[in-house]
């Protein structure tokens, strides 16, 4: 497979980009230029991944590395209740690397971004002699009732999680569907306090609600629902990147959504609920401070 210059990268990039009304100049130019004129707020946010942290690119190939890229940043969205816009990489490639794994790493990057609409509007791309680095910001705006923040959490609310946990080195890390459309639909249906995507860990995620909220929360361990991949407990409280979301909502609200099950595709389940303060593990009728650890980067 042949080499592939940055500009011819480019030039490729440019002939495989769908259109898109709202992406007034895509890439090719110094800037893209977006329609922006809905009147709401521009969602941003980022995320790097790294060969050998992230992902191992000899085991998951550049197509799965892709779609891990553009989902993580997309489950971010989610988590605020927005609509993803437009997306834009840097992408710094390895030497060693081809013109095949630059077209799979785009191809992967353009499953999940079409699937949410989502229009790849520029970046910037260089090769070197280390592992493959690459890094996607994307740009929302929220949704109905406007952003969903970590901070409007309080006593007596209860916590639902979107799915099951646990054990997301075994794939799913790599191959999840970001909560886009059960986020916006969730939205519809009730008032959400606040709500965060599970990328940390669920401990560590829901104590970083309580953190802003300014409020503690009991997780009650016989409600945690377990992945088929997750062997034990600790490994739903702990392990990170299962992409599903954590969200306080009134009771009222919460036992609606518990009795009608409305998002179609998924299981909504009540895992515990916000309390004054502390984080807090109860299983088999007794009460434990739960560590809200989870993955975390060394700095």
């Amino acid at each position: 497979m042949k080499k592939m210059g940055e500009f011819d990268y480019i030039d490729w990039l440019r002939r495989h980009a769908p259109a898109n009304r709202r992406v007034l100049v895509g890439p090719g130019d110094d800037a893209a230029v977006l329609d922006w004129s809905s009147g709401r707020p521009c969602l941003v946010t980022t995320d790097m991944l790294m060969d050998g942290v992230d992902f191992y690119l000899a085991e998951a190939g550049p197509f799965r590395v892709g779609r891990k890229t553009m989902a993580a940043n997309l489950s971010d969205i989610a988590a605020m209740a927005g609509i993803p816009v437009a997306a834009v990489l840097a992408v710094a490639l390895p030497r060693t690397g081809d013109s095949k794994l630059a077209e799979e790493l785009y191809r992967g990057l353009r499953e999940v971004g079409d699937a949410f609409y989502t229009s790849i509007v520029g970046g910037d791309t260089n090769s070197w002699n280390g592992p493959l680095v690459i890094s996607a910001t994307v740009l929302g705006e929220p949704h109905g009732r406007g952003p969903v923040l970590r901070s409007g959490a309080k006593p007596g609310d209860w916590l639902l999680v979107t799915g099951p946990l646990g054990g997301s080195i075994r794939g799913k890390h790599l191959d999840f569907t970001p909560r886009v459309r059960e986020a916006l639909q969730l939205n519809e249906r009730v008032h959400l306090h606040a709500m965060i995507d599970i990328s940390d860990g669920l401990a560590a995620d829901v104590g970083h609600i309580c953190d802003e909220s300014g409020c503690g929360a009991v997780l009650r361990a016989e409600n945690v629902p377990l992945s088929p991949a997750a062997a034990q407990l600790e490994q739903a409280l702990f392990d990170g990147e299962d992409f599903e979301l954590a969200f306080a909502v009134a009771p009222a609200d919460g036992e609606c959504l518990l009795r009608d099950q409305p998002i179609a595709g998924i299981t909504l389940f009540k895992i515990g609920e916000f309390v004054e303060k502390g984080l807090w593990l109860e299983q088999a009728g007794k009460r434990r401070p739960l560590e809200p650890k989870g993955w975390q980067h060394e700095l």
